[in-house]
């Protein structure tokens, strides 16, 4: 499948090993039984931007970090962990997609339910697959 669809799926597997590596669980989905402090991987938001003779996609994915605690200090410090993850994505995804842009934005917390709370990390990205 070629496009946004196979686009994303490369992307949000690149992103989750990413974290992963850095010690912070990480996840495609919400886990049902996740422990705290987790990242998932939300489904990047692509629309078709090919160029002459390559597939390609552009948009952004989101990347929210979980915990728990009175305070975020713990998770200001995932965030600093997350973003430099992020950052170095390696451009060569599977596929034979190549990401050509990848542009951490602000992260953003907000107080969740139950003492939790839920970092928002936002990424804009574009991606080219010759053919």
């Amino acid at each position: 499948m070629s496009g946004p669809g196979s686009a994303a799926a490369a992307l949000q597997a690149a992103l989750v090993t990413g974290i992963a590596a850095t010690g912070l669980p990480a996840f495609d989905a919400v886990p049902v039984r996740g422990s705290l402090p987790h990242a998932v991987v939300e489904p990047p938001l692509l629309r078709s931007r090919d160029a002459a003779g390559a597939d390609g996609a552009e948009g952004r994915v989101t990347v929210a970090i979980h915990d728990q605690g009175e305070r975020p200090v713990r998770l200001w410090a995932l965030v600093g962990g997350v973003e430099a993850a992020l950052a170095a994505v390696m451009p060569e995804l599977t596929g034979g997609w190549r990401l050509v842009v990848a542009e951490v934005g602000v992260a953003r917390v907000r107080r969740g339910e139950n003492l939790r709370w839920v970092a928002a990390i936002e990424m804009r990205v574009r991606m080219y697959r010759v053919q």
